[in-house]
């Protein structure tokens, strides 16, 4: 199969004069193939939550932040549906944010995990006297969308899915397959694209060193790609509109 081609220049040459040692050789970079790889959660509560940037069109903002010779083939988001105990609105906005993402990518495949809900034990800040030192909690964890993840980009490696895989999170826990897929697919270009925290609040402006040691190049996602990146109110074609809380 053919890829498009474009062509690239050093920096300061002008095509129509050539170098400084003579004519400008030209040569025909072939567009990469790019998949990403969202992990939802990590984006929401890094870079999303809190913020008027919820209704976001997760391609355009790779496309703003990669260079040009990316061509983006699939665009993988991972996470979960969320329970409606504490704001029975959630799901619903999480269900029509989804048919939004559908609509407006068709390169797009969302991947679900799960909550799990337990009761647990957990021991107290400042306990005081003679009171006990632990309570018993109900911890809820999302399961399975780390782990998809990490199996999926894996695995699109050797199936030759892409020349280049971004990885859109700052959890290290992704470390270890990015390695391995930069060990067993040399050819292949790992990048990533990290959700930056902003504001008081912020505590993690970096991104993992796990991560950017495995990474061939280091984007990081802020406020003004976010602000920049948002879908229309009414997405076209259809009747699916931003939640009007967002």
């Amino acid at each position: 199969m053919l890829r498009k081609c474009a062509y690239y220049f050093p920096s300061g040459f002008d095509p129509g004069r050539g170098g400084p040692s003579g004519p400008l050789v030209f040569s025909a970079v072939a567009l990469m193939r790019t998949s990403i790889y969202i992990d939802g959660f990590n984006l929401y509560y890094r870079a999303v939550r809190g913020t008027p940037f919820k209704w976001l069109d997760l391609k355009q903002v790779c496309e703003r932040l990669l260079d040009p010779k990316h061509r983006i083939v699939a665009v993988n988001y991972y996470t979960a549906p969320v329970s409606g105990k504490r704001d029975p609105g959630q799901p619903v906005r999480q269900q029509t944010y989804l048919r939004a993402l559908k609509a407006v990518i068709p390169e797009l495949a969302v991947h679900q995990g799960h909550f799990l809900t337990h009761e647990i034990s957990a021991p107290l800040a400042r306990p005081l006297a003679g009171q006990p030192a632990t309570v018993r909690i109900l911890k809820t964890e999302e399961k399975g969308s780390d782990v998809n993840l990490a199996v999926h980009l894996l695995n699109d490696a050797w199936r030759d899915v892409y020349d280049c895989a971004v990885v859109v999170s700052n959890d290290s826990d992704l470390a270890e397959s990015m390695r391995l897929v930069r060990l067993h697919h040399p050819g292949k270009v790992i990048g990533l694209i990290f959700p930056r925290q902003s504001g008081p609040g912020a505590r993690h402006a970096h991104p993992s060193r796990e991560l950017t040691r495995h990474a061939h190049f280091v984007k990081h996602l802020g406020k003004s790609v976010l602000a920049a990146c948002q879908m229309p109110n009414q997405i076209p074609g259809t009747t699916i509109h931003k939640p009007p809380t967002w």
